[in-house]
């Protein structure tokens, strides 16, 4: 299947005109632009003529555009350059609620310095009221930013209009227009603006390059300090390049941009009409987002009622667009800019952004739009029960599975403050055989058998644990399921002795042959655990869930507790770090085949030998790593889960040696490069305020240390005169383990990490 790009806003591909002049200044033409020998000339009189280019483009003079590295570092230079310049002036800012990050974050950022900003509504069809602006005016005001293009919705916000309002007061006015060149006509002298951004890769140019306006007469404080490049403003030898293929991208605007224009409003047109045609004869109910608002002519919002963005992508194959909402364990995260029109829920967590090209065709869009509305129609089929054959049912092993999911494993997780704020809800055990309940930390119960003379006392443990799909093959999920879920009995120091399976399927979506593959991986692992499947629970679902509720049985006076460390225990550890960070990259098809089966492998290895060395020498605590992260499960055993969370009266803490923790190949490339799951994220973040990093802690092992695990290894706490013996029995076990840290007097804070 040829897969079709509708995601021109995101990126534009670099146009053949523009690599072709481009290719000169990769090899003869080196020079730098400010040698003063024939070899710097060169390439100075090539910065000039693209100065010139870009100038001509947008009706400005040549000595008021600023070579940048992008959109992000020229609306910095605006925003940041003008508050610092003018802050004697005053320490007001203006922008709207729908801005790019770029703009948005600076702001919040300036709000941290001292400086006021005010955050302007829009109306349902995302526009800017120019009365708002004007009734947000100070006689503190220094700087108006508004986009004048919205990068979600196409909006087309009133520049001019604004710009007029602010000239009478001695306002300066900056606009975003990173989105709008090449696709609408943009004139500086006719907009009356101060200060424009644009973005190259926006425009067939190359990414890390881009370029401000700055009026003749504004002046702007600099961010970047060095020699006198750019007019002063943005010192750093000058990216030839970039710069080069600038010029000619804005040469081929001011040649071509109606022609643009007219073809991509012709294909947007064609693409909406499509799919509300197509989508009104399945019943499939939809709006179209700021349509009577005027808009670029390539971009098109649209709202999927009762579906969410995120899944409608992940089983649109062939189709690249995005999303206008973020899943997310405990909720779907509108976009700022769906949630600024006020859309009501059930459509905006379905909001698709498609953005088409100069070289779209109409034969792309027809098959897109089709694509689109099977999509969206057999996810509204699943949820309400109609049945389907799939293209799986031949062979489930080609199923995809983690594009049937929005969500990811054990990174799935409730937030550990929200788990503990539901699970209020239940009274605290008075059956005095409960010997471990709700009211801990533990990820499994325990209840006594009651009493016999002259017999070891006994007591059942029960878990329970489901997740959704981290890989892609069936058989595969249902051996992770169920190791995953073994491992909260190990890590209690029990013996599994039977399970029942738990699971959702969507019965429309996915055949039944996928869902006995599963459960085929579920009854290997059992076996490979010695234990049988007895039963268990189904339902039909929106997405694969699986997971057992296993039983196993232990001595009372061997369960191991996640709580009962003491100062100057050892820190063991069992299996690497990084299956949430991998399993992320696997969705993402960053995966090699190799890489996959080592983490599969890792990923379905039981933890009952290292229980088994744990409960032969006897440990202090011991818990299992798998959705709160290493920090999080390490904080559970300090205690600081605990009501009064976080209290300095809690007396332990611990020290992590972090060159120590193993990592799976490839997760610190991986984290570092940003390929996270939003829950290893959270954990790092209410980890945060309980842990201290040393400064040279790199930020990708802070992420690793919190990612959330899936069948991750087993944690121990073991006093010192029992280390030995530990390892000692790993060894003998053969049992992989890495010693990363101590148990420690609590001081500042729980967890210290060196």
């Amino acid at each position: 299947m040829k897969p079709i790009y509708l995601d021109y806003n995101a990126t534009t591909p670099i146009a053949r005109e523009v690599a072709d002049a481009m290719v000169p200044y990769l090899y003869g033409k080196f020079g730098n632009p400010s040698s003063s020998h024939a070899f710097g000339i060169e390439t100075k009189q090539a910065v000039e003529q693209a100065r010139s280019s870009v100038a001509r483009m947008i009706g400005a003079e040549p000595d008021e555009i600023i070579f940048t590295s992008g959109g992000s570092e020229a609306n910095n230079l605006a925003i940041k350059g003008t508050a610092f310049a003018l802050r004697e002036q005053g320490n007001h800012l203006i922008t709207s609620s729908i801005e790019h990050p770029a703009v948005l974050e600076v702001c919040a950022w300036l709000e941290s310095q001292g400086f006021q900003v005010t955050y302007l509504p829009v109306d349902s069809e995302g526009l800017v009221d120019p009365k708002d602006v004007e009734a947000a005016l100070r006689p503190t005001t220094i700087l108006v930013t508004v986009m004048l293009a919205n990068n979600e919705i196409g909006t087309l916000e009133p520049i001019a209009d604004i710009v007029r309002i602010c000239r009478s007061r001695g306002v300066r006015v900056h606009t975003d227009a990173a989105q709008g060149i090449g696709k609408i006509p943009v004139h500086v002298r006719e907009l009356g603006v101060d200060l424009l951004s644009i973005a190259g890769h926006k425009l067939y140019a190359p990414k890390g390059i881009g370029a401000l306006y700055v009026r003749r007469g504004t002046n702007l404080a600099r961010l970047i300090h060095g020699a006198a490049h750019e007019g002063g403003l943005r010192a750093g030898t000058e990216n030839v390049l970039g710069i080069v293929g600038l010029g000619k991208a804005a040469e081929l605007v001011s040649q071509h941009g109606e022609e643009y224009a007219k073809g991509m409003q012709a294909l947007r047109d064609r693409l909406e009409n499509r799919i509300l045609q197509e989508a009104r004869d399945k019943g499939a109910d939809l709006r179209i987002n700021a349509q009577r608002a005027p808009r670029l002519p390539n971009t098109s919002s649209i709202s999927f009622f009762g579906v969410d963005a995120a899944t409608i992508l992940a089983e649109l194959e062939g189709v690249a667009a995005s999303a206008g909402a973020a899943c997310h364990a405990d909720k779907v995260e509108v976009s700022h800019v769906i949630a600024a029109l006020k859309v009501p829920e059930e459509y905006a967590r379905g909001t698709i952004r498609f953005s088409v090209g100069r070289e779209t065709t109409k034969e792309e869009i027809d098959q897109a739009a089709t694509r689109v509305v099977e999509t969206v129609s057999r996810l509204i089929d699943s949820r309400e029960g109609k049945l389907e054959e799939d293209e799986g049912k031949e062979n489930p092993r080609k199923v995809r599975l983690t594009r049937y999911t929005r969500g990811l494993g054990c990174a799935c997780k409730l937030p550990i403050h929200q788990l503990r704020e539901v699970l209020h809800v239940f009274p605290r055990p008075v059956d005095p055989a409960v010997l471990v309940g709700i009211d801990t930390s533990d990820d499994a119960a325990v209840y006594s058998l009651g009493e016999s003379a002259g017999e070891v006392q006994s007591a059942v443990v029960q878990t329970v644990d489901f997740f959704t799909p981290i890989v892609d093959d069936p058989y595969d999920f249902g051996r992770i399921a169920a190791t995953n879920a073994l491992s909260d009995l190990y890590a209690m120091g029990a013996t599994p002795a039977f399970a029942l399976v738990i699971a959702a399927f969507p019965v429309a979506r996915l055949p039944l042959s996928v869902l006995k593959e599963m459960l085929k991986g579920v009854s290997d692992t059992a076996k490979a655990a010695s234990i049988d499947i007895l039963g268990g629970h189904t339902v039909d679902g929106s997405e694969p869930l699986l997971g057992l509720s296993a039983t196993g049985f232990v001595r009372r006076d061997r369960v191991v507790r996640n709580r009962g460390g003491k100062p100057g225990d050892i820190l063991y550890l069992t299996k690497h770090l990084g299956t949430g960070i991998l399993s992320t990259a696997l969705k993402q098809n960053l995966l090699s085949a190799s890489e996959t089966k080592a983490l599969v492998e890792t990923l379905t290895t039981l933890n009952d030998r290292p229980s088994l060395a744990m409960t032969t020498v006897g440990v202090s605590a011991a818990t299992d790593i798998t959705g709160f992260g290493l920090l999080g499960h390490l904080l559970e055993m300090l205690g600081v889960d605990s009501e009064g969370a976080g209290d300095s009266s809690i007396p332990l803490a611990a020290r992590l040696h972090s060159q120590e923790i193993p990592f799976l190949p490839r997760a610190l490339e991986l984290a570092s490069s940003g390929v996270v799951p939003g829950g290893s994220r959270a954990n790092l973040n209410w980890a945060s305020p309980w842990t201290r990093f040393a400064e040279a802690v790199p930020q990708a092992v802070r992420v690793l240390l919190a990612d959330a695990q899936t069948a991750g290894g087993l944690l121990m706490a073991v006093p010192p005169h029992r280390a030995q013996g530990l390892e000692n029995e790993f060894q003998k076990l053969n049992c992989p383990y890495w010693r990363i840290g101590e148990l420690v007097e609590r001081e500042e804070v729980a967890i210290e990490v060196l």
